[in-house]
């Protein structure tokens, strides 16, 4: 009798993104190789789309087209923008409007990991034991994950 593994749907912030941009060799790109792979899915809504876009455009844009590469070739899936109900449940939790609307997206979308290098909003202890899904920066995931497959 054989088990289906449910596929993890992670949710990446723009500071993670931005550093898969940057860097091929860390955690951040592990996760865009993983979703190419399709061990993992990476959903993720228009706000932060536009938020790295931009940041990529300002800071580095000859990355644009590496951007592009890695959101077509790990399969990344886009949803709709959340509405107005779950940007308010996500100002309850982040005061800090720009990440309550990408926070808004990952509760809107429903999925199981928000991934974030963001330690001021998003990785302190308060915000985690109120999330409806699992925060963490991309070497908790890659750790979950590793025990996960390994029948954990």
């Amino acid at each position: 009798m054989s088990t289906t593994r449910k596929v993890p749907r992670i949710y990446l912030d723009s500071s993670v993104i931005f550093a898969a941009v940057l860097s091929p060799e860390g955690g951040s790109r592990k996760l865009f190789q993983l979703s190419a792979a399709r061990v993992i899915s990476i959903v993720l809504g228009p706000h932060v789309l536009k938020e790295v876009e931009e940041v990529v455009r300002r800071k580095l844009p000859a990355s644009l087209p590496e951007l592009a590469r890695l959101l077509s070739v790990s399969r990344v899936e886009v949803a709709e923008a959340a509405g107005m109900d779950r940007l308010e449940e996500a100002r309850q939790l982040v005061s800090y409007l720009p990440d309550a609307r990408v926070l808004a997206e990952a509760l809107a979308i429903g999925v199981d990991w928000f991934i974030t290098h963001d330690k001021e909003h998003f990785l302190r202890r308060g915000l985690t034991a109120q999330a409806l899904c699992q925060i963490g920066t991309p070497g908790d995931f890659l750790e979950f994950l590793k025990i996960q497959l390994a029948g954990g």
